[in-house]
């Protein structure tokens, strides 16, 4: 397994204060085969001066424009043939292991399409706090469709130490498997370029599990994450994002939701949108314009929808077991059945 090359595709954006440190640990990995890959997404501050310093170790790739995440990580992980791809946000420090351990978990099922390790919260300082609190061990999708890190905020008290399935990881530092990629990519995409930034993970998890790939947590890979978009500091994140925000919301419903699931939730769903839709309309009035790229983008959409659909391996009750207020996970015994088994409520 080792053999394998793994590619780390970064994607920045006015990213000068954490590249260069981010990139000082992903070149201290003890993992033998590894190509970098950084798109700029035109950076207007220091991050070109410093990855161009850096040009011997990495492929680095300058775009006139920013053309959003999803895109500039497509691109990325097209510049490369390895046999995993590791998307990795620039305010991310990994431990020296983290992908050796990250790609040796994978040998439980050659289902496995990608990997979580743990996040912890990390100061923009880099340095690894004395109080540790999680970042993300996977993500999980609730009754109203929103999805959350699992054990976002909480102290690292053991109570995610076990190897499990999760629904999907979080793309600030998500390993996938090249045949997975190959195998989901809807048009050619990976990453839903039409999303722009934001939720593109949790659409894509959503995807990959339609279509039968797996999503495996590993404790023992560890990594350090700056925590920058939370729902609770909503009122504080530029108005771009909280308006993709609520684009992809509607947009990753059309391409994914089963008719059976819908009416399942019916009621926290519609109760869910109203909040959505009362808070632009009476708030977050520059999140408006997200229902008319919602109406542009319909029919783009519902082609995808189509093709997903047409693809799809998982059943329905498969799917539905997910969906929940506390996080859901397989352990490894039950996933030979097929069958999602419910956090413990002490998470």
């Amino acid at each position: 397994m080792t053999g394998e090359t793994v590619a780390v595709t970064i994607v920045t954006f006015n990213s000068a204060r954490f590249i260069a440190r981010c990139l000082q640990y992903l070149f201290e990995q003890n993992y033998p085969n590894i190509e970098v890959i950084v798109v700029d997404n035109a950076s207007s501050d220091e991050t070109t001066s410093i990855l161009d310093r850096l040009s011997d170790r990495i492929k680095f790739v300058r775009n006139e424009r920013n053309v959003g995440f999803a895109e500039a990580q497509n691109y990325a992980i097209n510049l490369s043939k390895s046999a995993w791809v590791l998307t990795l946000n620039p305010d991310v420090r990994l431990s020296p292991d983290f992908v050796e351990k990250a790609v040796a978990a994978a040998e439980v099922n050659e289902n496995i399409g990608s990997i979580s390790g743990k996040l912890l919260r990390m100061a923009p300082d880099f340095e690894i706090p004395a109080r540790k609190t999680l970042d993300s061990t996977g993500i999980y999708f609730t009754p109203a469709l929103r999805h959350f890190d699992r054990g976002s905020g909480e102290p690292d008290g053991g109570a995610y130490d076990q190897v499990e399935y999760v629904f999907g990881v979080s793309g600030a530092a998500a390993l996938y498997r090249r045949k997975m990629i190959d195998d989901v990519s809807i048009e050619g995409e990976f990453f839903d370029s039409d999303f722009f930034a934001y939720r593109e993970d949790a659409d894509l998890a959503w995807r990959a599990q339609l279509l039968g790939w797996k999503c495996l947590y590993t404790p023992d890979a560890i990594a350090y994450h700056v925590r920058a978009v939370l729902p609770s500091n909503r009122k504080s994140l530029a108005a771009a994002i909280n308006m993709h925000s609520v684009k992809n919301r509607f947009l990753m419903r059309i391409k994914n939701i089963t008719p059976d699931l819908y009416i399942r939730h019916l009621l926290p769903i519609t109760l869910r949108d109203l909040v959505v839709l009362g808070g632009c309309l009476l708030r977050e009035f520059s999140s408006l314009p997200a229902f008319l790229l919602i109406i542009r983008n319909f029919g783009k959409m519902h082609a995808k929808r189509r093709e997903i659909m047409r693809r799809r391996r998982a059943d329905s009750r498969y799917i539905a077991a997910w969906f929940s207020n506390r996080p859901t996970s397989f352990s490894l015994v039950d996933n030979l059945r097929n069958t999602p088994t419910r956090a413990v409520t002490s998470r």
